[in-house]
């Protein structure tokens, strides 16, 4: 962040000190965005991104040229510009949508505290008993079977 709010961005150049410059933008998600262009742009899918979900969503510059980097990433900024100021003006009149319509409380449905007590009780019982009298033969495990399963 630099003075007045705005946001900076560059980047190095693979195996070089150079570094390519991608302007300033008035928030840090615009500038974010245009780091993943021109990361993904001089070094492929090895490249780390701030929004690593979205990647398929950004122009692939023309070639890894540093003006088609800073262009395609200028694009990209800006278009995540608008499409924020669009929400913006949808929320302010009302007209967005609910984003969670459908809320499900899975620790509720599923009881989590209860059912981690009872998963750290069922840790603490004693294992059952030994078959008394019962040894096991490699010929004939058929009394093993009648004890495991004759329950």
């Amino acid at each position: 962040m630099r003075n007045n709010n705005k946001w900076v961005c560059e980047l190095r150049e693979p195996n070089k000190k150079s570094r390519i410059w991608l302007g300033t933008y008035p928030t840090p998600e615009m500038a974010a965005r245009a780091h993943d262009v021109a990361a993904l742009a001089l070094r492929g899918k090895s490249a780390c991104l701030n929004f690593a979900d979205s990647a398929w969503r950004l122009p692939v510059p023309a070639s890894a040229d540093a003006d088609d980097v800073r262009k395609a990433a200028a694009e990209a900024a800006e278009a995540f510009r608008l499409s924020h100021d669009d929400e913006d003006q949808f929320e302010e009149n009302g007209l967005l949508p609910e984003k969670n319509v459908f809320y499900m409380d899975e620790e509720a449905v599923f009881d989590m505290p209860g059912l981690l007590v009872n998963m750290a009780e069922g840790l603490l019982l004693s294992p059952p008993p030994l078959l008394i009298g019962c040894e096991y033969d490699d010929d004939d495990d058929t009394k093993w079977n009648d004890y495991i399963w004759g329950h």
